[in-house]
């Protein structure tokens, strides 16, 4: 959250049981019009609560200890008073029936996952056509994929690619060079890219993982050299690196039906995840329309 919400306002909500902590929430808050919300920090596909389970409970205890944790993350966010609130729950999170009681909708989101990356071969495998995967086999003869892209290099990169196609990017090189080199530091992230035979680099690919998950965060393109293949040979390449740091991968699935097409055909499975939101204040849904308007 440090490195996301640099220069804005963040907190953690926090339930207990005497001194023992039961629960976590952190989130970003911000202010407009006089009015409070909390939002999804950039970069940050998952939020919501974090609980820390007893060891034994039962399925109905711990459906149980769950209301009791989320009424009092709750208290902890809403002294801030918020006009609006929206963060989305990881997939991990099913149950949002306290949040529900106290007054907040939910709209099903989705991801893609490959529930287990520990066998690459068998990854491959479940790719969906064989013209995928003898692309990648073509361009793994004549590509090669590197790890050690400097986080500035990669933020640049990024940057160009968005104003080769008309648009500003909505990340700040710093924002981004900032955010790979804190995971890269801790062992929790790493920047693939793909180069052709002549040394230039054609995709770029940041994934973030821990010992459970690696989430596809950020990527770019050459505008003028990449090809179709290309995206793909470099997920192969980051799948088979990973393989043995961490268990899922997650493509941070876009709702777009282009994009969602493409992140099915590697084989991984429509994961649902929960979008928790409250608006308090017309003036602030009014707000809320405005911006989707433009």
């Amino acid at each position: 959250m440090e490195t996301v919400c640099k220069g804005k306002n963040w907190d953690v909500a926090l339930a207990f049981d005497g001194a023992r902590l039961l629960g976590a929430m952190p989130f970003l808050f911000g202010r407009r019009c006089g009015m409070t919300y909390i939002l999804e920090p950039q970069l940050t596909q998952y939020s919501g609560p974090v609980y820390f389970y007893p060891e034994a409970l039962s399925y109905s205890k711990r459906l149980e200890f769950e209301k009791v944790v989320v009424r009092q993350l709750l208290d902890g966010v809403e002294k801030l008073q918020p006009a609006y609130f929206l963060q989305n729950f990881s997939p991990e999170v099913t149950n949002w029936l306290p949040f529900y009681w106290a007054g907040y909708k939910q709209t099903t989101r989705y991801t893609y996952r490959i529930a287990d990356i520990r066998d690459p071969e068998k990854v491959f495998a479940g790719f969906d056509t064989e013209k995928r995967q003898r692309k990648i086999h073509r361009y793994e003869d004549t590509t090669t994929v590197r790890f050690d892209m400097l986080p500035m290099d990669f933020a640049r990169f990024h940057n160009e690619y968005w104003s080769g196609k008309g648009s500003e990017d909505k990340l700040s090189a710093e924002f981004i060079a900032r955010v790979c080199a804190a995971a890269i530091e801790r062992g929790n992230g790493t920047i693939a890219s793909l180069h052709d035979a002549d040394g230039r680099l054609l995709v770029a690919r940041f994934v973030l993982f821990d010992s459970r998950c690696a989430y596809s965060l950020m990527s770019a393109q050459n505008n003028s050299l990449h090809k179709s293949g290309h995206s793909e040979t470099l997920f192969w390449a980051i799948i088979k690196y990973l393989s043995n740091k961490t268990v899922s991968f997650d493509f941070e699935g876009s709702m777009d039906e282009g994009v969602e097409y493409f992140y099915r055909s590697f084989g991984a499975v429509q994961t649902p995840f929960f979008e928790i939101s409250k608006c308090n204040s017309r003036l602030f849904a009014l707000l809320l329309k405005l911006h989707q308007c433009r």
